[in-house]
This record gives structure tokens, sequence and C-alpha cells, in this order.
């Protein structure tokens, strides 16, 4: 019998774990059923439970994944220099997660902010998914303070300002963004992008303020 390889056996968890997102971007994690998630991706029971026993477990495998993607994107933005601007860094965000994860949108719709609404309120009840979730808040954060840091360091911020308070405070900006753009609708990520431009009225290592030259995508 031919050897499954480890590139199947990864881009096959990919598949599972991008149906169960899509599903429970959709419907919530209550109301979605195992068989709910078996419909989406067309695999069998057998399949899926190879992978995950359960829907605990995909909940969890999904929060660790997007709370992984997002901490690696202000880890890579800490090594550059001059580190790029709020803005731009949130909006490279938004646009890294639209393309990392584009089996997220539905009819049109990107459906990751409903996502994230949705493991938020589930912590709520689940206490291991709150550990983890908190965990995953945590790395990210650290990894805004390198931002922050470097921000000191290359003269674009105050060196006296506590760089955990204005990495939680962007970091809050963005979970904003999200909800609005669920509640409301009509918040783009290129009006959220203006408006923390504007708001920090940060100078880059140039000398200009916020940085113009590089467009959201």
């Amino acid at each position: 019998m031919a050897r499954v390889s480890q590139e199947h056996l990864d881009a096959r968890r990919r598949q599972i774990l991008d149906g169960a997102a899509l599903c429970f971007a959709r419907n919530g994690f209550h109301a979605t059923s195992m068989q709910d998630v078996l419909k989406e991706v067309d695999l069998s029971a057998g399949a899926v439970y190879r992978y995950f026993s359960g829907k605990e477990q995909l909940i969890e495998a999904i929060v660790t994944d997007v709370m992984g993607v997002i901490r690696d994107v202000y880890e890579r933005a800490a090594l550059e220099s001059p580190p790029p601007m709020p803005d731009e860094l949130i909006a490279r965000t938004v646009a890294h997660m639209e393309r990392e994860r584009p089996a997220l949108t539905d009819d049109g719709e990107w459906l990751f902010p409903r996502l994230m609404i949705h493991a938020w309120t589930e912590t709520r009840r689940n206490d291991e998914l709150a550990a983890l979730l908190g965990e995953g808040f945590a790395a990210a954060t650290a990894a805004w303070v390198k931002v922050v840091v470097r921000y000191q360091e290359s003269g674009m911020m105050p060196g006296d300002v506590d760089p955990e308070a204005v990495a939680r405070t962007l970091m809050a900006t963005v979970q904003g963004f999200g909800v609005q753009h669920v509640l409301f609708g009509g918040f783009s990520p290129d009006s959220l992008r203006a408006g923390v431009r504007a708001l920090t009225g940060m100078r880059d290592a140039a000398g200009g303020i916020g940085n113009q030259s590089v467009k959201s995508g």
C-alpha cells in the first residue's frame, strides 16, 4: 500500500479546518454539528476523525491556527527596519488573513470577523478554549510590543510610553474593527487604516506622517 505523504496529510488537515471554520462562521459553534462539517468538506467520518476527535478539538485547532498566523505577522514586522507604521501593519494583518484563509469567504463575504466573535462568545462557557485564546492573545500582544519598542528605538514614538499599553490598544482597534464589520458593515479595511493613521499622527523614520506610499491589499 502506497505511503501517504506528509504534504497530503497537511493538505487534508487544512481542508478540514477550513471547512469547519466556514461552518462555524456561518452558524456559530452550537448550531454546527459534525455532520455539517462532514458535508462541507465532502469527506467520510473516518477521514475527519483521523485528524480530529470531535467539534471541540476542531474549535481549539482553529483558534490556535488563527492566533499563530496573526502573531507571525507581528513577529516579522518587528524585524523590519524601519518597522511598518501602525496603519500599514493593521491593514497588512487584515489582508494577510484574507489571503491565507480564502476559504472563509462565502458568497463574496469574508466571514473571519464573524468566526472571531463566535470564538470570543464560546470562551464564556469553555474554560479550556478561554485559556487557549488567552495564550494566543498574549503571544500576539507580545509580538506587537516588540514592534512598539522598535518604534521607540527608531524615534517614531516617545520612549516614555508603555509599549504594552500601546500594543493592547492597537490590538483592541483591530478587534473593534471586526465587531463593527459584523454588526454594522460599511467599515472597510481602508477606512480603518485611514482612521488609525490620523489618530496616531506618528512620524515615520523619514519624517512623514503615516505611511502614505503603501496601499492595503
